[in-house]
């Protein structure tokens, strides 16, 4: 009899999986978007390139292959239509459930990112955003100019050393440190120790790749990690970033006596007027995410202006030339590079999509019409990569592009930090730090590859952080040229 039970379960198990999948393939209202077969009928073509490393250059393929829109799975678009950001992410759309899981280290922990209502998100947002409006992060330009002279002193010995040095790591060490000193006037010690601190940098690889494929599974997450019982037990794969994070958090709330506002304050501030909306444990949520987002982030864009200024002919005269060219005919500051801003767009941090939810009657872009609840995403990389928007040298490096009478209409499609009401609020933190240090390496240093022929390595899970690329380090000593 029980044999029987089996083999009659199995059978519809069977049926009910062959007719899930038929459904998907041949009757969903996104049925005929092209792409993977595996994509039209389950998330796993999207899983397998996540896992692999490689989605942001699958899905530049594919729509090279099948154009602005591309089943990537089975209740999923990617589209890269020109109106596709004004459409999809400058919309008030619901973002999709993947983003739930942004809240670590368990579901109690809920952020603006986190939140997917629109409504409920920029309400939330407004608690915390005193903290990053460029005005106040100005209050702490002094403390991150010590931190940025911290690595410009490790830079001089690396110089002196003449020895190959792993510039990758360091730029990493400054983001965090910076972000400690941003977040809550304290630095974590990366820069100053010469190592990762507590393994958060060594543990975030495994984190964004959890994140990156856990998001879709996310029922599954909370019933085996993301739940308090987990979190007090201190095993989660994000508890390096936690525990960092709150060390921070709790000796800040400890010395509130300091000469100089931090966004902490400004945070705190907002949970004592707000009783009841503000929770300190809203406070940690935020920190926590900042402070993943700002050492990942900002380390991809540092070392990816290094990177392709080295494989750019003449970058660095080139962009020394136009600092002093444009110091001496407009007076403007130095920390002008916009060689920095190209190499954003060429290598950007962000590989995930950015999936919304079409609205209710649904949504229309160029001539195609989604239904209600299509899942509508928007690749950074693939919008960076468009020919269509960029022009025939969309996949090279040109910092010239930025010069053009055209560069303002670009700036449509620049994303970096995202777009809309889910952008990145910590943008302007990565502005300043860009700025200054870049223009300070391209001033002050000469800088080339070990071996000018390596590819650095890098895996696009959630944000993608290159590494493994070694480098010699001069000093300049006034404005001659590199002798390398």
């Amino acid at each position: 009899m029980v044999p029987g039970l089996l083999v009659f379960a199995v059978q519809i198990f069977v049926l009910g999986f062959s007719l899930i999948i038929l459904w998907r393939r041949f009757f969903s209202p996104i049925k005929t978007v092209p792409g993977p077969f595996l994509a039209s009928v389950s998330r796993f073509w999207h899983l397998h390139h996540i896992i692999k490393g490689d989605q942001n250059l699958q899905l530049i393929n594919l729509h090279d292959k099948y154009g602005h829109f591309v089943r990537i799975a089975h209740n999923e678009v990617g589209v890269s239509h020109p109106d596709g950001i004004k459409k999809i992410l400058l919309a008030p759309l619901h973002k999709a459930s993947w983003y739930k899981f942004l809240s670590i280290p368990d579901y109690r922990y809920q952020t603006p990112m986190s939140t997917t209502d629109p409504k409920k998100k920029v309400e939330r947002s407004r608690h915390f955003a005193a903290g990053y409006t460029m005005s106040n992060l100005l209050q702490t330009e002094d403390s991150i100019g010590s931190v940025i002279d911290q690595f410009l002193a490790w830079l001089d010995r690396s110089a002196e050393s003449k020895k190959a040095v792993h510039l990758d790591k360091y730029l990493t060490f400054t983001a965090f440190d910076i972000a400690g000193e941003v977040l809550f006037s304290k630095r974590f010690g990366f820069l100053k120790e010469g190592r990762d601190v507590g393994n958060a940098i060594g543990n975030s690889l495994m984190l964004n790749l959890y994140a990156s494929t856990m998001g879709f599974f996310r029922w599954i997450h909370v019933i085996l990690i993301g739940n308090p019982f987990m979190t007090s037990l201190n095993v989660l794969p994000s508890g390096h970033i936690f525990d960092t994070t709150v060390r921070a958090l709790d000796d800040r709330l400890n010395n509130r006596d300091r000469n100089r506002f931090d966004v902490v304050d400004h945070w705190l501030k907002a949970m004592e007027k707000n009783p009841g909306q503000v929770l300190l444990r809203d406070v940690y949520a935020a920190a926590t995410g900042a402070m993943g987002a700002a050492s990942d982030t900002i380390s991809c864009a540092l070392q990816s202006f290094v990177y392709f200024m080295n494989r750019h002919p003449n970058a660095w005269e080139r962009v020394r030339g136009e600092i002093e060219e444009a110091q001496r005919t407009q007076g403007l500051c130095r920390d002008r590079v916009l060689a920095s801003k190209e190499a954003l767009r060429v290598f950007g941090p962000v590989s995930m999509t950015l999936p919304r939810l079409a609205p209710p009657g649904g949504l229309t872009i160029g001539s195609k019409h989604f239904p209600e609840g299509t899942i509508l995403s928007i690749n950074p990389w693939v919008m960076h990569h468009s020919r269509e928007l960029w022009g025939s040298d969309a996949r090279e490096f040109n910092p010239d592009r930025w010069l053009k009478d055209d560069a303002g209409e670009l700036d449509r499609y620049f994303m970096p930090w995202g777009q809309g009401y889910n952008s990145c609020p910590g943008q302007h933190i990565a502005r300043i730090e860009l700025s200054k240090i870049t223009a300070t390496l391209v001033g002050d240093y000469n800088i080339r590859q070990v071996d000018k022929n390596q590819d650095w390595q890098w895996k696009a899970y959630f944000t993608v952080v290159p590494h493994s690329w070694p480098c010699y380090i001069e000093r300049r000593a006034g404005n001659e040229l590199s002798s390398w």
